[in-house]
C-alpha cells in the first residue's frame, strides 16, 4: 500500500446497556436460550441525547488525540454508517465542523451494511498512496435499528470507531499491508427508503456472511502467501457471538488469535463500527511488529480483508486517548421501556 498507516484510532461506547434477558421477558422468551443461540448478553444502547454524529465526533476525537495531530491536518473524513440521521444532509461534514477541521476537506457519507467503514478506510489508503491526500480520517458509527420483536433487537447495538490513516513515520501505530475485497448481489438484509426497521432473510444471512469472509480471507491470504499461524490476532465482523468464533476457527485461527476482538460479548454488534471496534481493542493490548488479520462483511453483501503488522507506535500512543475497556467499565444498565425511549428520542 506504498507506506500507508494508522497514526490513531479512537472509539466511542455509550455506558448504556439493555440486558438480552430484559428483552426475552417483553416478548415472554426463554433468556438463557436466546443468550446460548446468540452468544452475547447485553448490547449497549445510544442515549436519547446521542445519535450516529455525536459518536462519531467522540471516537474521531479520540483518534486526533491519540495521533497528535491538530484538526486542520485532516484532509478527508469519510463516515460510514447505516444509520445516517439524515437521509439529506451529511454526516460527515457535522463531524468535520465540530472537530474544527476547516473548509480544505474531502468528506463523504457511505453506506454497505456494515462494512462501509472498512471501504472507507480503503479509499483514503488509496488516496494517500497516490499522493492525492495527506492524512484522512475513516469512521465507523451506527445506533443500529432494529423492529420491536425481531431477532436484531437482542443486538443491534449503538457505538463508534475511528481510524487516522497517512505515510508511515517513526511514530506510526500499524502499517497497512494489503488488502482485499470480495462483492456480490446478496439480498440477505435491506431496509427501503422511508422504512424504520430493516429486514433480513433469517437463517440465510449465516450463508452469506460466511460466503464472503472467507472469500476475502482466502484471495488476500494466498496473495500474501501467508497462512493463519502466521498471525498474532484475527478479527472478523461480530453480528452475533457465535459467528465470528465459527468463521475464525474454519478458517485455521485459533481461539487466542480471536479472543481480544471479541467485543461483541460485552456490547452487541454496532454495526459498522463492529470490525473497526474489534481492530481497536487488538491494538490496546498489541506489541510491535506483530500481524493483525481483519474482515469486516456487510449484507448485499461484500467483505473486505486486511493485514496489518503493528509499529513501535502502538506501544507509544496507547496512553493518549481512553482504551476500549475504559468505556466497559461505565455501564448502566436500563429498563426495556427505557431503552424505547431512547430510540423515540423522547
Amino acid at each position: 500500500m506504498n507506506d500507508v498507516s494508522i497514526q490513531g484510532y479512537g472509539v466511542y461506547i455509550p455506558k448504556y446497556r439493555l440486558k438480552v434477558e430484559e428483552v426475552a421477558q417483553v416478548w415472554g422468551k426463554n433468556s438463557q436460550q436466546v443468550e446460548k443461540s446468540l452468544g452475547l448478553k447485553e448490547k449497549s444502547i445510544a442515549a436519547y441525547d446521542e445519535d450516529t454524529v455525536t459518536m462519531a465526533y467522540e471516537a474521531a476525537v479520540n483518534a486526533i488525540h491519540r495521533a497528535d495531530i491538530k484538526p486542520q491536518d485532516i484532509d478527508v473524513l469519510f463516515t460510514g454508517s447505516e444509520s445516517h440521521p439524515y437521509a439529506v444532509n451529511p454526516t460527515s461534514t457535522i463531524v468535520a465542523e465540530f472537530l474544527g477541521i476547516g473548509r480544505n476537506y474531502l468528506s463523504a457519507d457511505l453506506e454497505f451494511a456494515c462494512k462501509a467503514a472498512t471501504t472507507g478506510l480503503i479509499n483514503i489508503a488509496g488516496l494517500i498512496a497516490s499522493g492525492m491526500a495527506v492524512t484522512g480520517v475513516a469512521v465507523g458509527a451506527d445506533a443500529a435499528q432494529a423492529k420491536p420483536h425481531d431477532i436484531l433487537e437482542y443486538t443491534a447495538a449503538s457505538a463508534a470507531a475511528a481510524f487516522i490513516l497517512s505515510k508511515k513515520n517513526n511514530d506510526s501505530i500499524a502499517d497497512l499491508v494489503d488488502f482485499s475485497s470480495y462483492c456480490s448481489v446478496t439480498p440477505d438484509f435491506w431496509r427501503s427508503d422511508g422504512i424504520p426497521y430493516p429486514s433480513h432473510g433469517g437463517r440465510f444471512t449465516q450463508a452469506a456472511y460466511f460466503a464472503h469472509i472467507e472469500g476475502a480471507a482466502k484471495r488476500l491470504l494466498d496473495k500474501l502467501k501467508l497462512t493463519p499461524k502466521d498471525f498474532n490476532y484475527c478479527v472478523f465482523h461480530m453480528p452475533n457471538g457465535k459467528f465470528p468464533r465459527e468463521i475464525a476457527k474454519k478458517l485455521g485461527f485459533t481461539s487466542e488469535q480471536l479472543a481480544p476482538s471479541l467485543v461483541i460479548d460485552h456490547i452487541g454488534n454496532p454495526y459498522s463500527a463492529s470490525s473497526f471496534l474489534g481492530l481497536s481493542s487488538v491494538l490496546d493490548e498489541a506489541r510491535p511488529n506483530q500481524l493483525i488479520f481483519m474482515v469486516s462483511y456487510g449484507s448485499g453483501a461484500g467483505s473486505d480483508a486486511f493485514v496489518f503488522k503493528t509499529m513501535k507506535g502502538v506501544n507509544q500512543k496507547r496512553t493518549n486517548s481512553p482504551r476500549l475497556a475504559d468505556y466497559l467499565k461505565q455501564t448502566r444498565y436500563i429498563s426495556y421501556i427505557q431503552y424505547l425511549k431512547f430510540g423515540r428520542k423522547i
